[in-house]
């Protein structure tokens, strides 16, 4: 037997569930909104939803219940997933977190700060598959990743009671059908020791 243990450090474990959604399936994004649940990560545990909507005129927006963690995901992760969400001089804003549904057939994150209140909802639920990225396996990118993928064919986000335009729509991960709304759970990141 191979040994089954993975070399590789990990970073983080968690999820990383996300929505995106557009007016056309050839168009821009309307929405973007990245959730994170973190078990585990130098910065600690804890959540945060970085945001960019029409809802939010554009504008790139940060709720988190943990700061340290939020900045060392943005300089860690963001910055080669979505660098728009990396920018550290964003300020963020202090929030709690919620979460409902029964993952088969729908499941909602909610985010309340002061000011806010968001919500955002997966439905259409499909069938999950396992994204596994070996260290430097993505380009541009020195990290691996695993993480059951679940692509839903229908997701909502509000703010402040009004939702977002735009809908998911199917895409390709390699050759496998997935969505640009999916839950991400049981997510690990790794780098080489």
């Amino acid at each position: 037997m191979d040994n089954p243990v993975d070399p590789n450090r990990i970073l983080l474990t968690g999820e990383n569930s996300f929505i995106r959604l557009k007016e056309s399936e050839d168009g821009p994004d309307t929405t973007r909104a990245s959730h994170w649940r973190i078990l585990r990560s130098p910065g600690g545990p804890g959540h945060v939803l970085f945001l960019r909507s029409d809802l939010t005129d554009d504008e790139v927006r940060i709720y988190t219940d943990n700061v340290a963690m939020t900045r060392w995901l943005q300089a860690e992760i963001e910055s080669v997933l979505f660098p728009d969400f990396a920018d550290e001089s964003i300020p963020v804003v202090d929030s709690a977190f919620g979460r409902s549904g029964d993952g088969v057939n729908w499941s909602a994150e909610s985010v309340d700060s002061e000011e806010d209140s968001l919500l955002l909802t997966w439905y259409g639920i499909g069938e999950p598959f396992m994204l596994s990225v070996a260290p430097g396996g993505m380009e541009g990118n020195p990290h691996g990743v695993y993480s059951c993928l679940i692509p839903c064919t229908r997701a909502q986000l509000t703010l402040n009671g009004e939702a977002a335009s735009g809908v998911p729509f199917p895409e390709m991960l390699g050759d496998h059908p997935t969505s640009t709304a999916c839950l991400a759970w049981s997510e690990t990141w790794t780098h080489p020791r």
